[in-house]
């Protein structure tokens, strides 16, 4: 970058970085400062470390940033920044490097004339990152010069130290995750691919790679990519909606700052029936919204209701619009840069900041105001769709008020085949929704009646991603799941929320055949979950039943295997042991199971294996559902082709 050397000449020094609470605590609680010690918390490490280069480049200093997974699965995040500060720290005595690597909560973010803002004032900072990884090795390229420090379970080896020359500036951290404290230490490409992709897109003209150095090709080379955007949030809506058929010219666009703050928003109708909003704070995603949110649906709802009675197309119909109409078909992306953002929720991703709202929606009103006036051939086909989806949620009203007075209203109509538990506790109650009446019985005679209850699912339940809502609520085996699940659904003000107050299963456990049909129902039954019962899928209430793929029996002893691979190291151990015959059965269906194999092997919580369903990025989930249920068909055949080898896929 030009001009690098004379930026750095800006008071960003030892005096900026301040420092708030020790280290002590984070490897005896790391869950809490990373959220779990799973694959989730594996990944925000480098989540952690890249926040600090989108700061730098936030603040106008960098525009690279490359990520390195290695061999051993240690990562490596080079940005060509201002590099760490390297000069001593008169406060803690030490240099600055060495304040920031080893003190939690310390960095120039936290010092207002250094950031305006951050994204990585959310998180907790790479010195979280330095206490859970076994080494770490902190490299700076600053005003000429290279130094460096290295740690072991975020101590330093020795003091920060001159080790070079340099032409270059930023910094270059390098970590290996703790195996001790991790329960897995392997990387998924996926997982970090989908957030350098999102980073890039909320990040216009900044350049991210990626490079993964596990996968190599025939001549050698390591699986590469870089992300780049010129257009922001615009690219990314074309991106979520690829799979989705447009109803109008282009994306409606915004980029500019209302009131001090900064503002980027851009939205795409489609002829699908559901409303895909996705929101950002610092380029941290806010999956339970929050005023930022709310700004932006009521300058929506404003301008084009105000348009829409303007141009007489409401005169004919009998009952008031209201805000879901308006975002029927619509996919959206909210983005706000916020100098001291304030959250709330129960996992701390809505916005709190009430000074927010306002911006936002005078920012929304007028990109549309200048849309609609613009394209006025757009804006009848969005007023249109506006009016008809109205008129379906006029008739998904009285559908849903069938499902509330079946069941859960009165408390009295469960489902005819709901075998329900004894236990009235929904904390000790689990529900299995089971594909198909032949496995459904067999789970009945297999369970245990003081929690477990049974639903059984008749054939491929209703494509959601299809369907308009009075439809999805006229649909016997979604009513039958609304009705034994008993959460209420609907309000005046909000037709799709969900109350899960009087939920009566804590939970809720998807039970299919291991084959094709089966991971095609198993799809159906999370794309309704995704898209009308998300809050289910955020509070960790939505697991998937594992039963095993093969039974391989050796004379009266039988031993069972979840893949092909556990199958075959199996049969080299028997083999290996005796020369008794084998035999092999695979598993297709559920109901090629007796009772007590199926408990054994997939009910029992002392020994079976439920993979829990979490989203961890909202809009690639919502990309992925939309590909994988839509109409578009040769995007989701290139998708099955690159993922056949996997027996499930992870959303």
């Amino acid at each position: 970058m030009s001009e690098e050397n004379e930026k750095i000449k800006k008071d960003y020094g030892a005096g900026s970085i301040q420092v708030l609470e020790g280290l002590e605590a984070v490897r005896k609680r790391p869950a809490m400062y990373i959220g779990d010690v799973g694959t989730k918390g594996l990944h925000h490490l480098v989540y952690e470390v890249v926040d600090n280069s989108i700061d730098e480049a936030m603040g106008g200093y960098c525009d690279k940033i490359d990520v390195i997974i290695n061999k051993d699965n240690s990562i490596t995040v080079t940005d060509n920044g201002r590099g760490i500060p390297i000069d001593y720290h008169e406060k803690e005595k030490k240099s600055a490097l060495e304040v920031v690597m080893t003190v939690l909560h310390a960095g120039g973010k936290f010092d207002k004339d250094s950031y305006k803002v951050s994204g990585g004032l959310h998180g907790v900072g790479v010195s979280c990152v330095n206490a859970l990884s076994s080494h770490l090795t902190a490299e700076v390229h600053r005003k000429g010069e290279v130094w460096k420090q290295e740690y072991e379970i975020g101590k330093p080896l020795y003091e920060v130290k001159k080790v070079g020359q340099t032409d270059l500036n930023g910094t270059v951290i390098t970590f290996k995750p703790d195996e001790s404290i991790f329960e897995s230490t392997d990387y998924i490409y996926a997982t970090l691919q989908n957030r350098m992709r999102e980073l890039a897109f909320l990040n216009k003209g900044i350049r991210i790679s990626l490079t993964d150095e596990r996968t190599v090709d025939d001549e050698g080379n390591a699986r590469f990519e870089e992300f780049y955007s010129d257009e922001g949030l615009k690219e990314f809506v074309r991106f979520l909606d690829q799979t989705r058929e447009p109803i109008i010219s282009d994306v409606i666009y915004m980029d500019g700052e209302r009131d001090g703050v900064p503002v980027e928003v851009a939205m795409v109708y489609n002829s699908a029936y559901g409303e895909n909003l996705h929101s950002y704070v610092n380029n941290i995603s806010t999956h339970e919204g929050g005023t930022h949110l709310t700004g932006f649906r009521r300058g929506l709802t404003h301008m084009l209701k105000k348009y829409a009675e303007e141009s007489g197309m409401l005169s004919k119909l009998k009952f008031e619009i209201a805000g879901d109409d308006f975002r029927e078909g619509l996919t959206a992306v909210i983005s706000v840069k916020v100098a001291e953002p304030q959250f709330e929720g129960q996992t701390k991703t809505k916005l709190g900041n009430r000074e927010i709202s306002a911006p936002v929606s005078q920012g929304v009103s007028e990109m549309l105001s200048n849309y609609l006036e613009e394209n006025p051939k757009d804006a009848k086909v969005i007023v249109e769709k506006v009016i008809v989806a109205a008129q379906a949620r006029h008739a998904a009203k009285k559908a849903r008020e069938m499902v509330q007075r079946k069941g859960v209203m009165s408390n009295t109509g469960l489902p005819g085949k709901l075998a329900d538990c004894a236990s009235k506790d929904p904390f000790k109650s689990e529900i299995y929704l089971v594909e198909g009446d032949s496995a459904g019985g067999t789970a009945k005679q297999g369970r245990d009646r003081e929690f477990q209850a049974i639903m059984p699912l008749r054939g491929k339940i209703l494509n959601v991603e299809k369907a308009m809502q009075h439809k999805i609520f006229e649909n016997e085996e979604i009513k039958n799941i609304y009705t034994a699940l008993g959460v209420r659904l609907g309000t005046e003000e909000d037709s799709k929320a969900l109350d899960t107050s009087k939920l009566r299963y804590h939970k809720i456990i998807i039970m299919c055949d291991a084959d094709v049909d089966g991971s095609h129902i198993q799809t159906l039954i999370l794309t309704f979950f995704f898209r009308h019962m998300k809050e289910l899928i955020e509070a960790g209430n939505i697991y998937i039943a594992t039963p095993p793929l093969y039974l391989i029996k050796k004379g009266k002893n039988q031993f069972y295997a979840w893949s092909e691979e556990e199958r075959d190291i199996k049969l080299k151990e028997l083999r290996t042991s005796s020369s008794t015959n084998l035999s092999v059965q695979r598993y297709k269906g559920l109901g090629e199971m007796n009772a007590e194999q199926l408990w054994e092997t997939t009910m029992n919580p002392d020994f079976r294996t439920l993979r829990q369903v979490g989203v961890e990025s909202a809009a690639e989930a919502d990309r992925i559902f939309s590909m994988l249920m839509g109409d578009e068909v040769p995007p989701r055949r290139e998708f099955i082709e690159q993922n056949a080898k996997y027996a499930n896929i992870d959303i």
